[in-house]
């Protein structure tokens, strides 16, 4: 009988080494269920990044008349300083032409940040035509007109309600949230448009200081 304990104990060592190797393989397992769940989880994340970053694009009524490609395009605006970029923008000309009859365009452009409250020609053509003439002939007032549409800082849509202080060191208050904002008697009908150096909130109607 003595003979036989040598085995039996043998036997019973293989039996534990067994069950601990069946237990590493099943930590294994696990581990590697673990970091499959986790790569399957970045497509995910990568997707909600995506909707978020598409969420923030441009919003309003007014972007349909915003070419859908070359520089006056939303993507052509992008590469540009403030005052370029608005140039190339069909439903700016008239806000161009009065931006370099106050000699702003390289002040604008050379800006580090800002965020512009751009009137469109429809919002312009509400003025009589004797009053935006007699604007357009005085450089000083037409300055201010213009500096009162421009803040320092480029404001996302979600910090763009409030009291904001003018290049024309007055205030303008915005109200709203989302997609609808008023300037004023203004609303902006095309909003979180990026151009280089500037957010740019196109607005129908003309503010006056």
């Amino acid at each position: 009988m003595n003979r036989l304990l040598p085995r039996r104990t043998a036997a019973a060592a293989a039996a534990v080494v067994m069950c601990f190797g069946l237990a590493a393989c099943g930590s294994d397992s696990g581990d590697d269920d673990s970091m499959s769940s986790n790569s399957e989880s970045s497509p995910s994340a990568s997707a909600s990044e995506d909707m978020m970053d598409e969420a923030s694009g441009p919003f309003g009524p007014g972007c349909a008349g915003v070419p859908t490609e070359g520089e006056g395009s939303v993507e052509g605006m992008a590469d540009d300083p403030v005052a370029t970029a608005a140039s190339n923008n069909p439903l700016l000309t008239t806000l161009v032409k009065a931006v370099t009859a106050a000699d702003l365009v390289d002040t604008l452009n050379s800006a580090e940040a800002l965020t512009v409250f751009a009137p469109t020609d429809d919002a312009f053509a509400k003025i009589p035509a004797d009053d935006l003439n007699a604007l357009l002939a005085d450089k000083d007032q037409l300055t201010k007109v213009l500096t009162h549409h421009v803040v320092e800082g480029k404001m996302t849509p979600d910090q763009l309600a409030g009291e904001h202080e003018t290049l024309a060191g007055d205030t303008i208050t915005v109200e709203g949230s989302g997609e609808e904002f008023t300037v004023g008697d203004a609303a902006v009908v095309c909003g979180n448009v990026d151009t280089a150096n500037a957010k740019v909130y196109v607005i129908d109607s003309v503010l006056m200081p």
